[in-house]
């Protein structure tokens, strides 16, 4: 899988720390990505691609569809897609990308810095334009930039994946070092209980109120969270009553399971809910619970095209590759169990979800330059 003809690479750092930064400075917090979607539209159109937004907004409460784009390669070959997102998480308005002396990129430290995952799109949209610019031969490319990848991959559970063409593909969503690639996470099942009591007076009648909370901390107490064998269990807020001399009437539970094992993962979930429904039972609640299944399982073979590309890849760099389990969900989750095989690549991104979140100039450019191989691979 060698880029047979390529001659060295054609990336310009420089136009792709211009590109990552004003890209950064889009505001795109999840489900208001529509000034982000536009750019993305016309960086697309200017490389001489089509590009389509679906109609995924109307369905999740969003101003921004997922955006599509293809680009004829060499005939005969089989195409590549290349994804990424482009949301981020809050606070993600007002961002700046600060340039330091050493190298790194951080944001001022009152917002993320968006190289989750605008790391991924800039290095997508560089190597489109390099090859464009050279006249390089490459394969077919797809490219999906989708829509509330931080709601719980919101965008891209709507997406219509019968219309993609590719059997492999490249997710831009990791963080660590370049050569990283996960091949391996977990099902997410998240689940929210809602305790119903009685309302009464604390002082004067409080024998005549069921209280809520009290019925939520026993179920609670019942619960084992953290790891479980090959599963995790958490119970991540508890809120409810309306004011300190009032016997609560309703509280809410909300929480997830994790596991590798989608089965694990379901059999843990019920468990949970037998000691919810046993708490509410014992101090004479009523309870509703409800669960949403986020993203389910998945393993690749390290045999499978797309991983034997990727290490190639790496390898022509120079670079190790490295195969990783992640306990985070992500698009890939949703292209496995659609039949499109994925790996998801570490692109320069690190300390994600926070202020202090932070890439590099080498970084952005090494995922570049993989990009780039990955395109120019001839078998």
């Amino acid at each position: 899988m060698n880029p047979k003809g390529a001659k060295g690479h054609m990336i310009q750092q420089k136009r792709l720390m211009d590109l990552f930064a004003g890209l950064v400075s889009i505001d795109n917090p999840s489900l208001h990505e529509a000034e982000m979607c536009a750019r993305l539209k016309e960086e697309l159109r200017a490389l001489g691609a089509e590009p389509r937004e679906d109609d995924t907004a109307a369905k999740i409460g969003g101003n921004a569809g997922n955006l599509y784009a293809y680009f004829e390669g060499e005939e005969g070959m089989e195409p590549l897609l290349l994804s990424a997102h482009m949301d981020s998480v809050e606070p993600a308005c007002g961002k700046r990308a600060v340039f330091r002396e050493d190298g790194t990129i951080t944001s001022d430290g009152t917002t993320v810095l968006g190289a989750d995952c605008l790391s991924g799109v800039a290095a997508i949209l560089e190597v489109l334009r390099s090859v464009k610019e050279s006249g390089a031969k490459h394969r077919p490319i797809e490219v999906l930039f989708d829509a509330a990848e931080e709601t719980y991959c919101a965008g891209i559970q709507r997406y219509d994946f019968a219309s993609l063409r590719s059997k492999e593909a490249y997710i831009f969503d990791l963080t660590g070092r370049i050569g990283g690639a996960a091949v391996q996470a977990p099902t997410i099942l998240s689940y929210k209980a809602t305790f119903h009591g009685r309302a009464a007076h604390a002082a004067f009648s409080p024998e005549n109120g069921i209280h809520a909370i009290q019925a939520a901390a026993c179920a609670v107490s019942k619960i084992r969270c953290g790891r479980v064998g090959d599963t995790t269990v958490n119970v991540g807020t508890i809120s409810g009553g309306s004011a300190d001399n009032v016997v609560p009437e309703t509280c809410v539970v909300t929480g997830e399971v994790r596991s590798f094992d989608d089965a694990s993962a379901r059999a843990q979930l019920a468990v949970v809910r037998k000691a919810i429904e046993q708490g509410a039972e014992q101090l004479g609640a009523a309870v509703d619970f409800a669960d949403e299944a986020l993203c389910r399982a998945y393993l690749v073979d390290k045999n499978e095209p797309v991983v034997r590309r990727f290490e190639a890849a790496c390898k022509t760099l120079g670079v190790e590759p490295e195969l990783v389990s992640t306990y985070g969900g992500s698009d890939n989750n949703h292209f496995f169990h659609h039949g499109v095989r994925g790996v998801v690549v570490a692109c320069g991104m690190n300390n994600c979800h926070s202020c202090g979140e932070y890439s590099s100039a080498a970084d952005l450019t090494a995922a570049a330059k993989l990009v780039e191989t990955l395109i120019l691979s001839r078998d």
